[in-house]
């Protein structure tokens, strides 16, 4: 195991000009422990570093830098050192790069690939975005059923070098349709002699090049594999996913959910390496917007200016009230929107899970009541020179109050996402603070209207 290398090492061995020193430092470093440094480094000292590490260990590092990073490399490197990087990386991870950067650098880039590689960007870049074909890379090893077990393990010799993985290979049909795929121990524990005819299982998950991207989370999520193969729709074999590559979609996803549900626009970029300006515009729309629907609770309290002049104590449990149906309705949109990203629910559920939120309500809803009516008792001195003779009127609408207001906003928090995917929106548009806030404003106007009710 190689000792950790800090940025600070570094900088002072590139400041005092040690190259053969810098050389030294990252002779035998994993790609992901150099491209760290990388990006620890200052912007201008970055492409004195890469132009130090060999070819093939600059072209592995390279993929494992952010795309910020990346472009930056990029801008300060010679044109043939660029040219070299492209050509060596992964097609997949060189659809992720030309795909980040603004069409026109895209089109110069591709022009410094060597005709075979720009034909497979261009093909992957074709692909609609966020489809399966973006990730996908053509480098994989395929046999044909005819063949035996030994001239398919010679066959992965001589070609599986290419190959983005050996874990898995294919066989296909003479129109490159695919039948099969085997694992690789399969065919090193079969009898050299046998047939791969012989030895399929003829059980296999392949995943349309035009499906969208989280398809591949749920699949890789549900088999245990370290890729799938990706077919058109007529079952050719036309490459593979790999699970680095899911791994990063599944984090993206996650990340633009946890976003939305926070109550803003997801972003784009990386949180410290966001715009000021754009920062405020992804979260100062929705703080806008809460903020005005807010203001109708302004509305609520003057519509019900005459009983809480004649009722001033009612104003004391407006907190309790709206806070109790926020937090029940943000957590039940919460919990229904990670269950759809899971796959766990669908809109068909959508009766089970309000059942399950209705009981839910109820039981807790009665429980805050109790445990509310039993407060009022325990300081009912108090609340008698607040609240007078009323007092037991006041402490049964207010123990009513959060049993309404409590499944309502489960029933809103829970609903509210499958009317999102419902229409076609993502679920996790129904963020929290959104749920919170009608709740909030809804909650208000049930609590006064109970209240205005049992008091008379």
């Amino acid at each position: 195991m190689t000792a950790s290398l800090s940025a600070m090492e570094v900088e002072r061995a590139l400041a005092g000009r040690n190259f053969a020193g810098v050389r030294r430092m990252f002779a035998d470093r994993y790609p992901a422990d150099v491209a760290e440094v990388i990006e620890a480094l200052d912007e201008d000292q970055r492409p004195i570093l890469f132009r130090l590490l060999p070819r093939d260990q600059a072209a592995e590092t390279f993929e494992y830098l952010e795309a910020e990073a990346q472009e930056g490399l990029i801008k300060g490197l010679a044109r043939e050192q660029v040219a070299a990087i492209l050509n060596d990386m992964s097609p997949d991870d060189r659809t992720a790069l030309l795909e980040e950067l603004p069409a026109a650098v895209t089109r110069q880039l591709l022009t410094l690939l060597t005709p075979d590689e720009r034909k497979v960007a261009r093909q992957l870049l074709g692909y609609p975005e966020d489809s399966i074909g973006r990730l996908m890379t053509p480098d994989f090893v395929t046999l044909h059923g005819d063949w035996t077990v030994q001239q398919s393990l010679d066959h992965i010799r001589r070609h599986g070098d290419d190959s983005e993985t050996l874990n898995v290979v294919y066989i296909v049909d003479d129109q490159g349709k695919l039948i099969d795929d085997v694992r690789i121990r399969k065919l090193l524990l079969a009898d050299p002699t046998a047939r791969l005819s012989d030895i399929m299982g003829g059980k296999f998950v392949a995943m349309k090049a035009t499906d969208d991207q989280e398809t591949a989370v749920h699949v890789f999520s549900e088999y245990d594999r370290v890729a799938f193969p990706v077919t058109d729709s007529k079952g050719v074999l036309l490459g593979i996913v790999t699970v680095d590559d899911v791994l990063d979609v599944a984090e993206e996803e996650a990340t633009e959910d946890i976003q939305k549900i926070g109550g803003m626009v997801a972003l784009e970029q990386p949180y410290m390496a966001t715009g000021f300006l754009e920062m405020l515009r992804k979260r100062g729309g929705w703080l806008m917007l809460l903020f005005l629907g807010q203001l109708l609770t302004i509305n609520a309290l003057h519509y019900f200016s005459d009983q809480l002049q004649r009722m001033l104590a009612l104003t004391l449990f407006v907190p309790l009230i709206i806070s109790s149906g926020g937090n029940s309705g943000s957590q039940a949109a919460t919990l229904v929107v990670r269950a759809m990203a899971l796959e766990e629910v669908s809109l068909k559920d959508w009766w089970a899970v309000i059942r399950r939120e209705i009981v839910f309500g109820l039981t807790v809803g009665m429980a805050l009541a109790t445990v509310g009516i039993a407060r009022l008792a325990v300081g009912r001195e108090l609340g008698e020179r607040l609240i007078g003779d009323q007092w037991a009127s006041v402490s049964l609408a207010v123990g009513i109050s959060l049993i309404v207001v409590v499944l309502w906003g489960v029933t809103l928090g829970s609903m509210l996402p499958f009317l999102m995917r419902g229409l076609g929106a993502d679920p996790a548009a129904s963020s929290t603070p959104f749920v919170a806030t009608v709740v909030d404003i809804t909650g208000l106007i049930i609590y006064f209207l109970l209240a205005t009710a049992i008091l008379g």
